[in-house]
């Protein structure tokens, strides 16, 4: 259970805006959305391995 404390006089959207925050750190609509379909061992492993090589060559740009 997401507890988002609301001090007095806070704005609304100000709260609404940290609960989001919050749900979205749980990961809850992304795992969600993965159960959706069924995603073979092999596609998932490539996918992987190809997340991996970007955010290796982000990090080679950044040097």
């Amino acid at each position: 259970m997401i507890i988002v404390p609301v001090k007095d006089g806070e704005n609304i959207e100000r709260a609404l805006k940290k609960f989001k925050r919050k749900f979205e750190k749980t990961g809850v609509v992304k795992e969600l959305r993965s159960r959706q379909q069924f995603d073979k061992p092999s596609v998932k492993k490539r996918l992987k391995m190809e997340r991996a090589i970007y955010v290796q060559r982000l990090r080679e740009m950044e040097e």
